[in-house]
């Protein structure tokens, strides 16, 4: 607790992130901001990440990383459940005494917690501390999970989180979703039992929070329409969009992993608008060795010149002598500096699973995308993406055929750039930039409101209410 010196008697904002990177990405950056409004920021991790992540910031960003003993033995696998565990068993007891510690150099003004990491809200609520959630990915994939209440009342899935015929959810101003687009629906039929109950668990603690801030822009719209409040039996916290925090924030997105930069002299050396870049991101595995062997014989027979990543575990997918092969056409790097990648002039399109951060930087770098959502929240996003935004298509496999059908879909829609550049102002302009300050400061000023009245109940509101 020694370098917990680094404090000043600034009023402190402690953050805990789900230990995933597309979690703790947004979370910094929300840090970062923070900061510059006046607040010591304090970002907890899992020991077993800390070392990653406090490499990765720099000393100007001003945040001070915290790890916290997780219990897990180096041997243990890092997968979900293991996670949840310690999460749920061995981190709440050290994250108590690292508030207690806080208080006593001039205490804490608020924790913001990843409702994926909700075993934290009940550490702020033991410690008497005002806690706000963090949604690291987009609105919609929020109130997919806010209905599950109403999705077992209907029939539509058991109270194991099941579904028990193939229906759809309709939620207003939002795309028709399948029951099997749930993200809980990862894996065996226990696991996804257990997923399930992790969900519902996140959503009850979420229950008594003022605040949700959210990781995405205030208007995913709907055939131009803007979500309107929803009525509900439920209380819910005050919802402040707050993404994406493109602007003023951390000087560089951290990585977890060492990044190839040699990609960046292989991509200046192609065609503009040339390259495919491959990627399914840090924390789903892939998509398995078949698929693997798949893609990598369509890109050979495309002759397009790509760059992909797939980590070292993955590489015995690929057929025999396949990277001498392609040397000349592509690249296959373990991990890659992503925005440098996407904002490189030689890189037309992202084969991607639709992770919320990675569809954010590519509408940020204004890419067109091939999409193969994996789990989670991506088939959800998948929806935005190819339906709503149309910015790009869905592939429906990973055959030769499969794969040009869907690169000619996606460079010959001639009106695509136009909706990349309209969404990218809409999200990453000077307007939605202004916007998204103008949430961090109302609910900074509800915060402070209610911190000197802090004995005041909270008055929660019954529908969903936004704050643009």
């Amino acid at each position: 607790m020694g370098n917990m010196k680094y404090c000043t008697k600034r009023p402190k904002i402690i953050l805990v992130p789900y230990p995933a990177q597309g979690h703790v990405t947004p979370m910094l950056k929300l840090a970062s901001v923070f900061h510059n409004r006046g607040f010591d920021t304090i970002m907890v991790t899992p020991e077993y990440i800390h070392h990653q992540i406090v490499s990765q910031v720099e000393p100007r960003d001003q945040i001070l990383c915290l790890p916290i003993p997780d219990g897990l033995d180096e041997d243990t696998p890092r997968d979900f459940f293991a996670i949840e565990m310690a999460m749920e068993n061995n981190m709440p007891v050290h994250l108590e005494r690292i508030v207690h510690k806080l208080g006593e150099d001039g205490g804490v003004a608020c924790m913001v917690v990843d409702l994926l990491a909700s075993w934290a809200i009940e550490v702020a609520d033991r410690c008497r501390v005002p806690a706000a959630g963090f949604w690291p990915a987009m609105l919609a994939t929020y109130r997919l999970i806010a209905a599950i209440p109403d999705m077992v009342r209907t029939g539509l899935i058991s109270d194991t989180g099941i579904p028990q015929h193939l229906g759809t959810v309709c939620l207003p101003d939002q795309p028709v979703l399948s029951t099997e687009d749930a993200p809980w629906l990862i894996g065996s039929l226990a696991a996804r039992k257990g997923r399930f109950k992790f969900w519902t668990r996140a959503l009850d603690r979420s229950r008594s929070l003022r605040w949700l801030l959210v990781n995405s822009f205030p208007d995913e719209l709907v055939d131009g329409k803007q979500f309107q409040s929803v009525k509900s039996s439920q209380d819910y916290p005050l919802f402040f969009p707050v993404g994406p925090l493109s602007k003023h924030a951390i000087t560089r997105n951290p990585s977890f992993w060492e990044e190839d930069k040699s990609c960046l002299d292989w991509l200046d050396k192609q065609k503009h608008n040339s390259v495919v870049y491959i990627s399914f991101g840090s924390w789903v595995s892939p998509i398995g060795e078949a698929k693997v062997k798949n893609i990598a014989l369509a890109l050979e027979e495309s002759g397009r010149p790509f760059i992909w990543v797939l980590g070292s575990a993955w590489r015995e997918g690929l057929p025999v002598g396949y990277l001498e092969r392609v040397a000349m056409q592509g690249k296959v790097v373990s991990w890659a500096p992503q925005m440098d990648v996407l904002q490189h002039k030689a890189v037309e399109c992202y084969l991607t699973h639709c992770g919320w951060n990675s569809t954010m930087e590519a509408i940020q770098c204004q890419k067109r995308l091939l999409c193969y959502p994996v789990a989670g929240d991506q088939f959800i996003n998948n929806k935005y993406i190819t339906e709503v935004w149309r910015i790009g298509v869905k592939l429906n496999g990973f055959g030769q055929k499969d794969v040009e059908e869907g690169l000619r879909r996606v460079m010959e829609d001639r009106e695509m750039k136009n909706r990349l550049g309209s969404l990218h102002e809409r999200t990453m302009g000077e307007i939605a930039h202004s916007r998204v300050m103008s949430n961090l400061t109302a609910f900074i000023d509800d915060l402070k409101k209610t911190t000197t009245h802090r004995e005041a109940p909270f008055k929660f509101v019954h529908d969903f209410k936004f704050l643009v």
